[in-house]
């Protein structure tokens, strides 16, 4: 029986203007941060979102949220468009859609105790206080491996892989359906990474909570990720299941990207090929032409220079943008 849809994506977009003057200000251009997304995100699911630095993950996980509120496209969530809502009518809903930052040592606020940062989502949502309050903070700490006598101790007397827990416990306080997780992993030591991956799939396995789990490393995104989205300059180029990914990527990007994932055999590494991309990502201020990837690729040909290519099904559950696949030609 097929999962029922958390969050749907449909054609998202998201610029930033570029002003020149200052009584005045006149948008000169435009930052193509994100450009057309479609994506759709199941219930108990984790979609992977990985791409170079710069290439839109980030952007696009805060427009899913409206943290950043996106020039056109959709979000839909229980049947509703948040993108249509105002921030009031959003108020309620953002009870189910959290977020677990990148660094635990800048995320959490320096002056509350732990007791504090976890139950600021209860306070501020008004659902309960005195005992109750106490009691579920400390029902918290536990879920995420904590003792609940920490609860009053401030962030400085936690290691770093405590306080990426205390920033999990945060965003479960409220029984999210949806998490998006942006690169929780990158400030944390690899024997802690692995400890906050199990707890993820833990809590996920508990809840059927969805991830968007947002990263640069392809090794940990095979490791807790049901499906893969790969990103390049605002655009996702190829999605499809881990396995399939991982075992015969499609996109010339893709296979750029995993051909310099480190491999634990010293044979294999010896005796496979890097792909060494030409040049520099472009500008999103300025993308190229047609396929945004084609000055980069070492597969590209004439047609890549002036036609923008569908992301379409390749295979069952595999979807690439490619004009290499006939099924990417508008």
């Amino acid at each position: 029986m097929a999962k029922k849809v958390v969050i749907e994506v449909n054609n998202l977009t998201k610029y930033f203007p570029i002003t020149k003057g200052f009584l005045r200000p006149k948008v000169v251009a435009e930052i193509k941060a994100v450009d057309g997304v479609t994506l759709a995100i199941h219930e108990g699911e984790t979609v992977g979102l990985v791409g170079e630095s710069g290439c839109g993950k980030t952007t696009l996980g805060k427009c899913i949220l409206q943290l950043y509120r996106p020039t056109s496209g959709e979000v839909i969530f229980e049947g509703q468009d948040l993108t249509q809502l105002t921030d009031k009518e959003l108020r309620p809903l953002r009870q189910k859609l959290q977020v677990i930052f990148q660094d635990p040592y800048d995320s959490l606020n320096p002056r509350f105790t732990a007791l504090d940062i976890v139950g600021e989502p209860l306070r501020i949502h008004n659902l309960m206080q005195g005992k109750e309050y106490r009691d579920r903070v400390a029902e918290l700490l536990n879920l995420v491996g904590l003792a609940p006598y920490m609860a009053e101790r401030y962030p400085h007397e936690f290691s770093g892989g405590q306080r990426q827990r205390l920033g999990v416990a945060r965003a479960l306080a409220l029984q999210p359906k949806f998490i998006m997780c942006d690169e929780p992993l990158s400030a944390l030591d690899v024997s802690i990474q692995a400890q906050i991956i199990n707890l993820l799939d833990d809590l996920q396995e508990k809840f059927g909570v969805a991830y968007l789990f947002i990263s640069h490393d392809l090794s940990v995104v095979r490791h807790i990720s049901d499906r893969v989205a790969v990103m390049y300059l605002g655009k996702i180029v190829e999605i499809s299941n881990r396995d399939e990914l991982y075992s015969g990527p499609l996109h010339p990007y893709t296979q750029a990207l995993l051909s310099a994932v480190p491999i634990p055999d010293p044979e294999v590494e010896t005796n496979r090929q890097v792909i060494v991309l030409k040049g520099e990502v472009p500008s999103p201020i300025n993308p190229p032409s047609g396929c945004v990837f084609h000055p980069r690729c070492y597969r590209a040909f004439k047609d890549c220079e002036t036609i923008v290519p569908l992301l379409a099904d390749c295979a069952d559950s595999h979807q690439v943008a490619c004009l290499l696949y006939k099924s990417s030609y508008p």
